[in-house]
C-alpha cells in the first residue's frame, strides 16, 4: 500500500513521519514543498505518475491565518488550487485523497459543538480558502475524505505551544485570550487517525457512502488561557498568566469565539474516539 503525503516539512506532516515506522505494511512517500509543489498540475502529475499512490494524504497548506488577510493569492493559491490539482491527479490515479480543513471555516456564533452538516460562514481569509479547498476537492473527485481539525501542536514546526514555552522563558508576565473556546489537537493523534482511516479503506471496512467530511480534534474544550495555564502547570513553570477578552488583542483575521468539533460521526464509522486534550498535550511535552 503506497501512501504519497504532501507538505512533508510541515507539522502534521513530520507527525505522520513520526509513526510512519509502526506502519511496516505502508509504504510511505513523503514530499515536501520541493518535491512536490501542488499548486503545479505538471508536478502532481509526475510524482503520482511516478509513485502510483493508494491514497493521497494532504498536510500542505497555508496556515498563517494573520498574514493570510494581506496574502489572498498566496493562501488562494495553495489552499484551493493545490487541492484541486490533487483531487484531479487523484481521479487520474483513483487514489483516495485525505484531506486536512479547519475549524476556521465556521463563524463560531454556535454554542454546542459543530457538526460536519453545520452551514461553514468563515470570517476570515484564511478560513474562506480552507472552504474553497474542500469545496474544489467535492466538486472533482468523490473519493475523498476531509478531515475538520482544530488548534493543532505539537512537538514540530511553530504552534501555541510552542510559543507559550518559548515566551515564559523571557518574560514574567503573560496575557492570554480567555474568551475563545475550542479543542486543542496533538497532531501525532491527529496522523494515527488518518493512518486509521486508510486502513479501513484498504480492508474494505468502509463503503462509498462514507466518502465525504469528518471531525477530528481531542476531546474536551479549553481557552487559549486555559491552554497555556494547562502547559505551564504540566511543566512546572511559574509565571503570571493574565486572562485578556480578544478585543484587548486585537488581529487582522477574525477567530471564532467558539468552535468545538462534535466527533459523533468519526465515532460511529470508524470507531475512533479522541484522547481528553489534557491527556494528549502531557504526552506531547514529554516527547518535546
Amino acid at each position: 500500500m503506497v501512501v504519497l503525503v504532501t507538505g512533508a516539512n510541515g507539522q502534521l506532516g513530520q507527525s505522520i513521519q513520526s509513526i510512519s515506522g509502526n506502519y511496516p505494511e505502508i509504504d510511505f512517500v513523503f514530499c515536501s514543498s520541493s518535491e512536490l509543489d501542488i499548486t503545479n498540475f505538471e508536478n502532481c502529475q509526475a510524482v503520482f505518475s511516478t509513485y502510483k499512490p493508494h491514497f493521497c494524504i494532504n498536510t500542505a497548506a497555508y496556515t498563517a491565518v494573520d498574514k493570510a488577510e494581506s496574502e489572498f493569492e498566496k493562501a488562494h493559491l495553495i489552499n484551493v488550487i493545490g487541492p484541486e490539482n490533487l483531487a484531479k491527479a487523484c481521479r487520474e490515479h483513483d487514489t483516495i485523497l485525505l484531506h486536512i480543513s479547519t475549524d476556521f471555516i465556521f463563524d463560531g456564533t454556535l454554542t454546542q459543538p459543530y457538526l460536519e452538516t453545520n452551514i461553514p460562514n468563515p470570517q476570515s481569509v484564511y478560513g474562506q480558502t480552507k472552504l474553497d479547498g474542500e469545496q474544489a476537492v467535492q466538486k472533482i473527485w468523490n473519493k475523498h475524505f476531509i478531515i475538520r481539525t482544530s488548534w493543532v501542536y505539537s512537538q514540530f514546526g511553530n504552534n501555541f505551544m510552542k510559543t507559550m514555552l518559548r515566551l515564559a522563558s523571557e518574560r514574567d508576565s503573560l496575557s492570554v485570550v480567555a474568551d475563545q473556546i475550542g479543542t486543542p489537537t496533538n497532531a501525532v493523534d491527529l496522523a494515527e487517525v488518518l493512518i486509521k482511516i486508510i486502513e479501513s479503506c484498504y480492508a474494505e471496512l468502509v463503503s462509498a457512502s462514507n466518502y465525504g467530511i469528518y471531525n477530528f480534534s481531542n476531546e474536551g474544550q479549553c481557552s487559549w488561557y486555559d491552554f497555556a495555564k494547562e502547559i505551564f502547570h504540566q511543566k512546572g513553570i511559574s509565571i503570571d498568566l493574565i486572562p485578556i477578552p480578544t478585543t484587548a488583542y486585537p488581529t487582522p483575521a477574525k477567530r471564532p469565539s467558539y468552535s468545538v468539533l462534535s466527533k459523533l460521526k468519526i465515532r460511529k464509522v470508524f470507531n475512533i474516539s479522541g484522547k481528553d486534550w489534557k491527556v494528549s498535550l502531557k504526552e506531547c511535552l514529554f516527547e518535546f
